[in-house]
């Protein structure tokens, strides 16, 4: 190194000294990084804010202190959140020598749940809720109604603006926050979805049996209220998430039982489909990666469920056991465990680490469902034959998947000859198009970027999949092909990270046959092929469905909306009008123009926001059951302005 270089180097080392260090006093942290602290700054980020403050109100509501729970989207997209427990704290706190309320909002890691003494088990764990809250609000306010005295006391940007005032006497008891979320932090958006809110309080009350909580939205374009009680709790949620199928026995499953602290609740019920749907949450958080209470429940059925069937002689001496996948085959199950201290892996907090969870919930689970299948023969008896038909169907899949693997291949070595794959081996910028039919397919085929899009036609409509097992799935020629053409395999062997292309593009016609094809793969891709829909992979095409001409200029509008907009510009001016039922009437150059050109093109990401409504909504729509369909086809056929048969 030369000399010149040592000189700068120490130069540049003289610069990091003492004064480099920033120490961010309060709740400058959270503000400089919101991120570390509610995950993001977009409306996810956003939401949860009501959540952090929710949850302050749910351990009350845990302790047993609190039975009600009000939570109002204001006027002016402010958020009120109000419950009837205890009230928070008013004295003064010893150690800061600050009132209780002000240290719970603007000092982070301050709370009633780190030393046991204040809740016995929490949700917000890290006592960081309500001073994240006050540091990302533009204003929040605190009313608390406790011993009989009210008091207030104000808060901007984190910041104390009024002392803790007593402003007289009370009759009511408990809590309410107002906050407003501030747009300095939250550029993208301050606007609350009702939807997303909606879903979690439905959600809480199911977690938290008795426990009334309402959402409300005061907003001009909205004013809508819904109150959520069961008395069920979890076996009401099961309830719910099967009421569009055909169930096996009447009444759910449910036990609850406690061990060294721990409390476990389970609610099955087994329905005549071919998925399952297993929820589990810790602490009333949803552990979407599941964990040791998942894993202890999974074990602990298998288990019980293939002793009851070997000791009541429901197998053969030969035949094998059955395997978790067979017996959870039209499952519904809630797991719901309470843990006083629990180690969620990730600050996600999206699976449960906790090792000793796994045993005590086997353990609580398998002696209630061994009581319950000894004394419910008839309904024990239709379980295990339900997982015997599973088990010769994924032994027939296994072998359908064997032969399907030397005829056409499900590898990607041998791509379907009906592909017209890209030249490009890039899965970040490479797209899928599924067309309906080889009219259709030729004009995408002919119009497409080469380098980068590929597309597969589909000749007709595939598979329902809702109403087949995986055996039958395997036999459709067209499903196969496409499970091929991604890569990713299916079911339980997918990969997400094999994806061959990173946009798969549904491109069907703008009439009732081209709405149902597209309804048959997203069944498909939901049910098997589930991590592309989590990961944003699956987009709709909007092809238009006019094409106007008015002198020497062309037009395309995709919607009746767009137009009545388009045509009320044009005043007198005279226009021909072409309305497209089939991409097939289209040639290459307009497919591609309208509907393909990533610069003029619409697509639609398909996201799952509630996973039970998705599963409903499936269900409802390509299962068995004829009675919700109609219901549904009944109330929404008002909204149909044209239908094309």
């Amino acid at each position: 190194m030369s000399e010149e270089n040592i000189t700068n180097v120490h130069e540049n080392a003289s610069d990091y000294n003492d004064n480099q260090i920033q120490v961010l006093e309060g709740l400058e942290a959270v503000r400089k990084r919101p991120g570390m602290y509610i995950g993001s700054t977009s409306q996810r980020g956003l939401h949860h804010l009501v959540w952090e403050i929710v949850d302050n109100s749910i351990d009350e509501a845990l302790a047993g202190f609190c039975t009600e729970i009000e939570i109002t989207i204001e006027a002016d997209n402010s958020i009120t959140v109000q419950d009837n427990g205890r009230g928070m704290p008013t004295g003064i706190n010893e150690k800061v020598g600050r009132p209780t309320i002000e240290v719970i909002f603007t000092v982070l890691h301050a709370g009633g749940k780190f030393g046991g003494g204040g809740y016995k088990v929490s949700g917000g764990l890290h006592g960081v809720g309500a001073s994240v809250v006050n540091a990302l609000s533009t204003e929040l306010e605190v009313y608390v109604h406790r011993d009989g005295k009210k008091y207030y006391q104000r808060f901007e940007r984190g910041n104390v603006v009024s002392d803790l005032e007593n402003q007289g006497e009370t009759d009511y008891r408990g809590t309410i926050v107002h906050f407003k979320p501030d747009p300095e932090i939250f550029t993208e958006t301050v606007e609350f979805d009702y939807e997303v809110l909606r879903t979690r309080v439905r959600e809480l009350a199911f977690l938290n049996r008795g426990l009334m909580i309402s959402i409300e939205d005061k907003r001009a374009e909205h004013q809508v209220k819904k109150e959520y009680h069961y008395e069920g709790g979890i076996k009401s949620y099961v309830d719910h998430l099967n009421q569009s199928k055909e169930v096996i026995h009447d009444e759910p499953i449910y036990i609850e039982g406690e061990r060294d602290g721990i409390m476990v609740e389970v609610a099955i019920q087994y329905n005549s489909g071919f998925s399952s749907s297993i929820i589990s949450f810790a602490n009333n958080i949803h552990t979407y990666e599941g964990g040791t209470h998942e894993s202890g429940f999974k074990t602990a059925l298998t288990r019980v469920i293939n002793d009851y069937a070997r000791r009541n002689k429901l197998f053969k001496d030969n035949d094998e056991n059955l395997s978790g996948e067979d017996v959870r085959e039209g499952l519904t199950a809630i797991i719901s465990v309470k843990h006083p201290d629990p180690q969620f892996e990730g600050q996600t907090k999206t699976k449960l680490g906790n090792s000793e969870t796994r045993s005590i919930t086997d353990k609580l689970f398998s002696e209630a469902l061994s009581k319950f299948m000894l004394e419910n023969p008839d309904v024990s008896k239709k379980i295990v034959e339900k997982g015997v038909m599973a088990s010769r169907a994924r032994l027939a899949a296994k072998r359908a998947r064997e032969v399907a693997r030397k005829k056409t291949g499900l590898e990607i070595s041998n791509l379907p000859g009906k592909l017209a794959d890209c030249s490009s081996r890039n899965p970040e910028i490479s797209e899928l198009y599924i067309v309906e039919g080889d009219s259709a397919g030729g004009s995408a085929k002919q119009g497409r970027d080469r380098l980068f899009q590929a597309i597969l036609p589909i000749r007709g409509k595939i598979l329902n999949v809702e109403k087949a097992r995986l055996d039958k799935i395997l036999a459709n020629e067209e499903i196969r092909t496409i499970f091929t053409a991604m890569g990713t395999g299916f079911g339980g062997d997918f990969d997400v990270s094999k994806a061959r292309y990173h946009k798969l593009i549904i491109m069907t016609d703008a009439d009732v046959d081209g709405a149902h094809i597209r309804t048959l793969l997203l069944t498909l891709f939901y049910r098997y092929m589930r991590p592309l829909v989590d990961a944003g992979y699956i987009y709709i095409a909007q092809p238009p469905l006019y094409q106007i001409k008015h002198g020497k200029q062309v037009e395309y509008v995709y919607s009746d909306e767009q137009l009545d907009d388009y045509l009320a510009k044009l005043g007198d001016e005279k226009y021909a009008i072409q309305r497209y039922k089939g991409l097939g009437e289209m040639n290459p150059e307009q497919l591609w123009d309208t509907t393909m050109n990533p610069e003029n093109r619409t697509l639609l990401q398909v996201s799952v926001n509630d996973a039970i409504d998705a599963d409903e909504t499936f269900e409802m729509l390509m299962g068995d059951r004829v009675e919700p369909r109609r219901k549904f086809i009944e109330e929404n056929a008002q909204y149909v302005k044209n239908l094309d048969i």
